[in-house]
């Protein structure tokens, strides 16, 4: 008993000890305050400067590596792994990025809604502190059998309930607003670079990190707008929530109380944090797959004519069902994680933070608080009524904080992708492109082809000097091309398909980017380029004879709706214009118009232009010999000069030169004497119908022998 006496003291001397130290701890409890409020904000700061450095840090890496030599040429694209969406740095900065697009300045629009939602934000909080107080009156009142003071209490109830409905009305208002302006300043953002330099055509031509760029700035910007208005909401309300409250739980329970419960809701959250799935990447995955799956049915729709002939629904319907399933199989695991997590959320948030909630409460029950007066009955009542209404807000402020990590994650996957398109449109700006390239490119010649760049200079003339043709994937069509064009230089290309004519159009139009030697070339305004298949706008039928021309631009050459109904009469379609609606008629206008309709709108729009150089690509396929006159010789008359592609013996008297491909990276550049050459073709042709009529001779010569 001796030895179990000195191992365990007695019971008087552990209250004894309990008594001293609680005495000791109320005569130093505001200095013992004073220095955990000050450790915590002196590691909150050190957490936030580190923070700070590591994004710092990340910013300067990711610099490095953009400068690297041999960025700038085209990459392995195809083979690059996807970045991992997550809750870090890279977020925060691309974050950032976005924030100074949609909030440009300090006197914006969108600030100004950002200040009138806070006050709205502030107010709420102020009267659910109101009513949590006033809900304590109430119950005090009926505890005490005061019906005339509980009455008086249901009154101001109905008064607060005014404005509390007007700023719950209002915050739904700002947070659309909000959503609304963060949509039309990043959309106005994307639209001034996606159609800048020809962006819209290197994204998807010359660059394959970005599949789907239209779903991207309809689908994408729109979802991340939302998430981040709605983000506000739910990070400032309930960070504002539990600051007021606490502060008044504080005074009533004892910071003590709040401060152990406030580490045990912490250990807690970052216990749930850790077992949160990544809902972000989980966000972005599902996005990318929705833009595969619309992607499909886009193309069913393109090819649809195709297809149809092939008769390949079956296949199609393969495809579009293969794409479906993967993307149902990923909101189907999506949906399961959320159900586990979502049940041990509510679990954490409702009951166990519930429970730590009542023990709080109960604190001024069973404990005096110092500086408390001795309490009635009806005072604790009251006293426990306000104390656990202003926890259940608090609480429920922290639960929707811990919500608000999933939906920081969501938008995580938002963010990733919208900067994913501004990161790829920065570099094709920067003439910095990233595509899978053929395996013939990976040779050390075409290594160094791929690595160079050319020189482009403003000329009179068109002039390519040791040129190379590459495709985008790499493929080097010919090595070095070079031939000149004067004006009135009428140039006939000719060669077989895929031997560069059409990639030559590209690198002349500033498509492609030149890889070597020297392109001299007029303004861009000076080159006009009329497709084997038109590109009707939507709009007008004047529209359709000017693009890209607006009617302002119209006017300002001085030219009528008159001078375009001549245009029109000179291709032998002035007919049009008395269809219904005139030159305000607006169709679809590719829908209306036959190939034949549509190839001699674009030779009218030539003629509105005229330009001083023309590509014409196959663009008299539809029309007869006599209107091909007609729009050869009106474009010549008009002191323009023809380049153009085609395989009509018609067309050869009007050109001088001709630029012949033979499909193997070699050409001929010459001058082009059409009689002779259609006489050799001629002859040509009568050979090769004699050398087929051969074997036919030799057997009927053997029948004879024989």
């Amino acid at each position: 008993m001796a030895a179990q006496s000195k191992l365990f003291p007695p019971e008087r001397s552990i209250r004894h000890l309990l008594s001293r130290l609680a005495a000791t701890y109320l005569r130093h409890r505001k200095q013992i305050s004073r220095t955990v409020y000050l450790a915590l904000f002196a590691a909150l700061v050190k957490r936030v400067h580190n923070a700070i450095s590591e994004q710092k840090a990340a910013s300067q890496h990711q610099e490095e590596l953009r400068r690297r030599p041999g960025t700038s040429s085209l990459g392995e694209g195809g083979d690059r792994p996807r970045k991992k969406v997550e809750v870090n740095r890279e977020f925060f900065r691309n974050l950032l990025r976005l924030l100074k697009i949609v909030i440009p300045g300090w006197r914006s629009k969108e600030l100004r809604l950002l200040f009138g939602h806070s006050v709205f934000l502030v107010l709420r909080t102020l009267l659910s502190l109101y009513v949590a107080e006033l809900d304590g009156r109430l119950v005090s009142n009926l505890v005490r059998g005061r019906g005339k003071d509980f009455l008086l209490g249901l009154v101001w109830w109905m008064i607060v309930a005014v404005p509390a409905t007007f700023t719950n009305s209002m915050l739904s208002y700002h947070q659309c607003k909000l959503a609304l302006s963060y949509r039309k300043r990043l959309t106005d953002y994307i639209h001034d670079k996606y159609l800048s330099n020809m962006t819209f055509y290197a994204i998807s031509a010359l660059d394959d990190r970005v599949k789907n760029p239209d779903q991207l700035i309809t689908v994408d910007v729109s979802r991340f707008s939302d998430s981040l208005a709605e983000l506000y909401s739910n990070l400032a309300k309930p960070i504002l929530d539990m600051a007021i409250y606490n502060y008044s739980l504080s005074k009533s329970v004892g910071g003590e109380g709040l401060f152990i419960m406030s580490l045990l809701v912490q250990l807690s959250a970052n216990v749930m944090r850790a077992l949160t799935p990544p809902f972000g990447k989980y966000v972005a995955d599902e996005a990318r797959l929705e833009g595969e799956f619309r992607f499909l049915h886009s193309r069913l729709i393109d090819y649809s004519e195709e297809v149809a002939l092939y008769h390949g629904h079956e296949a199609e319907k393969d495809t579009l069902d293969k794409g479906y399933f993967t993307l149902i199989k990923h909101v189907n695991r999506i949906l399961r994680r959320r159900l586990y997590h979502g049940f041990m959320e509510d679990f954490v948030i409702k009951y166990f933070w519930g429970a730590l909630g009542l023990i709080l409460c109960s604190i001024p029950v069973f404990f005096r608080i110092p500086g408390q007066v001795t309490q009635t009955m009806g005072d604790r009542t009251e006293s426990f009524v306000t104390n656990r209404r202003m926890l259940l807000s608090s609480s429920d402020a922290f639960g929707r904080l811990m919500f608000s990590y999933k939906e920081i994650s969501e938008l995580a996957g938002h963010t990733a992708r919208v900067s994913s398109l501004l990161e790829v449109m920065d570099d094709l700006l920067a003439g910095r492109f990233e595509k899978k390239l053929v395996s013939s490119a990976s040779t050390e010649e075409n290594t160094a082809i791929l690595s160079g760049r050319g020189v482009v200079e403003e000329s009179d003339s068109i002039e390519f000097t040791d040129v190379p043709i590459v495709s985008p994937n790499g493929d080097v069509l010919v090595r070095k091309l070079s031939f000149t064009v004067h004006p009135g230089d009428h140039l006939l290309i000719v060669g077989p398909n895929g031997c560069g004519k059409s990639s030559l159009f590209r690198i002349l139009g500033g498509l492609w980017p030149v890889y070597g030697g020297q392109v001299k070339k007029p303004r861009f305004d000076d080159i006009f380029y009329i497709p084997q298949r038109p590109y009707l706008s939507r709009g007008t039928l004047r529209q359709q004879v000017i693009y890209p021309d607006g009617v302002r631009e119209m006017r300002a050459k001085g030219v009528t709706d008159d001078d375009l109904y001549d245009i029109l009469s000179v291709v032998e379609i002035a007919s049009v214009v008395d269809r219904p609606g005139g030159w305000d008629a607006e169709e679809e206008w590719r829908d209306v118009l036959s190939g034949g309709l549509q190839q001699r709108i674009a030779m009218a729009r030539l003629f509105y232009h005229r330009p001083k150089f023309a590509i014409l690509d196959e663009c008299t396929s539809s029309v007869t010999l006599e209107i091909e006159r007609v729009m050869y010789e009106t474009a010549k008359k008009l002191g323009t000069t023809l380049m153009t592609v085609s395989h009509r013996r018609s067309l050869w008297k009007y050109h001088k030169k001709i630029l012949q491909f033979d499909g193997q990276g070699s050409y001929i550049f010459t001058g082009l004497d059409w009689e002779r050459r259609l006489k050799l073709e001629d002859e040509k042709e009568e050979l090769d119908l004699q050398l087929r009529m051969v074997p036919e001779l030799q057997r009927r010569m053997a029948e004879l022998s024989a």
